[in-house]
């Protein structure tokens, strides 16, 4: 029996010789004072190039969009730079990649920006508990609280809007087959879509479509600035990272958000259960409503091992599977879930720092036979 897993798919005219989608990961090795990303990047994406498509990590749009030390942007001419290093060595090793392209909001800290300027957000509801990693003194990360946001002017979400559309331009002049936009996790979108954080009187709070707006109408800009065919976005539904609260009316909020980005015509929907739970339940409402809302390609994300993969391309609930941590310590994993190998382990401390240790020296299978790792 064919697995689908590993079947030819067709997105936005991109071809993709199999279904396995490799997850945009912060990995926190982009290098002072540019925030370009570090040579060994391009060899650390170019190991996973067998994936039917890369979506690189969150990727800051501006300085005021960053929310941890060490992630790379795409705001200057030394970040396009260091991407197109990333992308043509995908690229010659048959792969394709997208970038996700990354506003925090409120999830940050002062020290992040040379103005001191504090994270913002569509209130002044700040984080309670949550960290970020920082540098201190000797350039090391170390955890601190978030700083308490400021409110977006309404000027300035419009302005949000244009940074979006130059990353998404910077990124396919670095090569990029496509982008990302990160409307998950807690971050900015997904901040202006709670109605317990997002308290604004202006066009962007009250009603479900006044708190879509913001990321609607970022998509319409950056298909406009890059072909629709060329954008995706990321949801989290139902999500508590960040210290969010799940929505009150999921169904219905993303139901109709899936709906307006269906009129949008993009590449695809990245649908991410934090949780991995009711993603992997064919009958769930909430996976129902979006696939019956969004006609376009499905990619399904959260706790996949290959036999829920298999199943959930098999009951037609998605169209492709993104595969986090695993793509950390299995550069090859494609290969290992093709033959049924085991899957090595990744190590949690090197994850966001450690320089080349953690990073590009997990061994492929053929490595670990021939013993050359």
């Amino acid at each position: 029996m064919t697995r689908r897993m590993f079947s030819r798919y067709s997105l936005g005219g991109l071809s993709l010789p199999n279904r396995v989608v490799m997850a945009p990961m912060n990995r926190n090795r982009a290098l002072e004072p540019q925030l370009a990303p570090a040579a060994m990047s391009a060899v650390y994406y170019a190991q996973r190039a067998s994936a039917g498509l890369i979506i690189g990590e969150g990727t800051p749009v501006s300085l005021q969009a960053r929310g941890c030390a060490g992630t790379p942007g795409i705001y200057n001419a030394a970040q396009v730079a260091g991407w197109r290093w990333v992308t043509d060595a995908v690229h010659r090793r048959g792969g394709r990649i997208f970038l996700q392209l990354w506003h925090v909001g409120r999830v940050g800290h002062c020290s992040l920006r040379a103005d001191a300027s504090p994270p913002v957000g569509p209130s002044t509801i700040g984080l309670q508990n949550d960290r970020v990693p920082v540098l201190d003194g000797n350039g090391e990360p170390v955890l601190v609280r978030c700083d308490p946001p400021r409110a977006l002017r309404t000027e300035e979400i419009r302005a949000i809007v244009g940074d979006f559309a130059r990353a998404a331009g910077n990124a396919i002049a670095a090569g990029f087959d496509g982008v990302e936009i990160h409307a998950a996790n807690g971050y900015l979108f997904d901040q202006f879509r709670c109605p317990y954080l997002n308290d604004r009187a202006d066009e962007y709070g009250g009603a479900t479509r006044k708190r879509w707006r913001f990321l609607l109408e970022t998509v319409a800009a950056v298909a406009r600035a890059v072909g629709s065919e060329r954008v995706g976005v990321r949801i989290s539904p139902l999500g508590t990272a960040h210290e969010m609260q799940p929505d009150p009316a999921p169904l219905f909020t993303y139901g109709y958000l899936a709906c307006r980005l269906d009129e949008l015509r993009i590449a695809y929907l990245h649908v991410y259960d934090q949780s991995g739970s009711w993603i992997h339940d064919s009958q769930s409402d909430l996976l129902q409503q979006l696939r019956s809302c969004y006609s376009g390609t499905m990619i399904l994300c959260g706790g996949f091992d290959a036999a829920r993969a298999e199943a959930a391309l098999r009951a037609d609930s998605g169209d492709l599977i993104a595969f986090g941590k695993h793509f950390i310590a299995n550069p090859d994993l494609v290969e290992r879930l093709r033959i049924a190998a085991p899957l090595a382990s990744w190590h949690s401390s090197t994850i966001y720092k450690g320089g080349a240790n953690g990073y590009i020296d997990y061994p492929t299978l053929q490595q670990e036979a021939l013993g050359t790792h």
